[in-house]
């Protein structure tokens, strides 16, 4: 890789030219990387949901062309101006948010939201110099909550790359860079349910099952399933969920439905759906005394919900969290040793795997909910 090393870099890339159609491989070119960022060989990437959400500009500032991608692995290519932590061949996982080490989050044992480096959807530019690291034909091209990984390379800062063992298959911990980690770290690090307990899971897409997984690691007794997608029932027993309630199976609130199966509620809930009804059902479902929710999802930036202050005061607690409580660089290389000891399964998250050339496909199967994650493979 030495070559490239302050070279432009010429390669392909899946750019969105506009909202909702197909991505288009092109040539483009990516500038070296300047201070503080890093230049990443991606191998593999995966489509995960909000990519799909800002492809489709829903709810969002439009910003287009841009290169999409945010769940993946790669190799570090070449280093900025004051990087240290990091070297050429490094293993590594790009995160759509990052830890700075010096700000008052960061140093906080609690918190995981930089205020240097936490997401933003609106910037579509580096924070070094409010510039694009893409190209084609000296027009710049946007990138996507500092990642942009459906390019061959890409410039990324260093607080959002999480270094980790290089014997690690990056086609499968690349899942870990954004949906496995958030559902699972909802419920290992901020549900925290105790072996035996029972929880709640509403939503069994890829971060709710990776939130079940996290209960069946921890020894939970009962893991229910709440989805009004019957087809998702099955698939979800393969990571511990042992009953399911369809909401629109019943002529009352699910909350009620699932306090009557648990004798007055379960002990720890957590909501990965982002719609205000599932959030409230998620909270009220809670035992009373020493229940807990979690919030996961994200709603719409306007939504509001409605719950009476008994369901507090009867000492139920509601927590929320982002990318499931973990920083970035501290703690996600932990979470890839997990998969390494076996004690977490990442295989059957990843239904499909398609060559770069085909990434419209990814799309296709989550569109159609025939995926949990499709792996997409560079063709370096």
């Amino acid at each position: 890789m030495s070559s490239t090393v302050g070279q432009v870099i010429r390669c392909k890339a899946a750019v969105a030219w506009e909202a909702g159609k197909p991505l288009v491989i092109e040539e483009v070119e990516v500038a070296p990387p300047q201070k503080m960022e890093v230049r990443l060989k991606i191998l593999f990437t995966s489509l995960c949901h909000t990519d799909v959400y800002f492809w489709e500009a829903k709810g969002q500032n439009p910003m287009f062309p841009r290169i999409l991608g945010h769940e993946a692995g790669g190799i570090v290519e070449s280093v900025g101006e004051g990087v240290t932590e990091l070297a050429p061949g490094d293993h590594v996982l790009p995160v759509f948010t990052g830890e700075c080490k010096e700000c008052a989050h960061c140093k906080s044992e609690e918190s995981n939201m930089c205020d240097l480096l936490r997401i933003n959807t609106d910037r579509g530019v580096m924070i070094h110099d409010g510039k694009s690291r893409f190209s084609i034909g000296g027009k710049p091209i946007f990138h996507f909550v500092g990642t942009s990984t459906f390019s061959e390379y890409t410039v990324v800062h260093v607080g959002c790359v999480a270094k980790i063992n290089p014997l690690a298959p990056l086609d499968k911990v690349c899942v870990l860079s954004c949906g496995i980690s958030t559902g699972f770290g909802a419920t290992v690090n901020v549900a925290k349910p105790t072996k035996g307990s029972t929880v709640a899971v509403f939503g069994l897409g890829a971060v709710g099952l990776a939130a079940a997984e996290g209960a069946r690691v921890s020894g939970a007794s009962r893991i229910i399933g709440v989805d009004l997608n019957p087809n998702r029932f099955q698939q979800a027993k393969q990571f511990g969920v042992t009953e399911f309630v369809n909401p629109k199976e019943y002529n009352k609130p699910v909350q009620e439905v699932l306090a009557e199966m648990t004798d007055g509620g379960v002990d720890r809930s957590i909501e990965c759906t982002g719609h205000i009804d599932a959030m409230i059902s998620a909270f009220e479902c809670v035992h009373d005394g020493w229940g807990v929710a979690v919030l996961v999802g994200v709603p719409h930036k306007d939504a509001v919900f409605k719950t009476q202050p008994m369901n507090f005061l009867n000492e139920r607690t509601l927590k929320g969290t982002f990318f499931g409580n973990y920083k970035p660089r501290s703690d996600i290389p932990a979470v890839v040793e997990k998969y390494m000891s076996k004690e977490l399964e990442l295989e059957k998250f990843i239904t499909h795997e398609v060559p770069f050339s085909e990434i419209n496909k990814a799309f296709d199967y989550m569109l159609k909910g025939e995926s949990i994650r499709c792996i997409i493979r560079m063709e370096h």
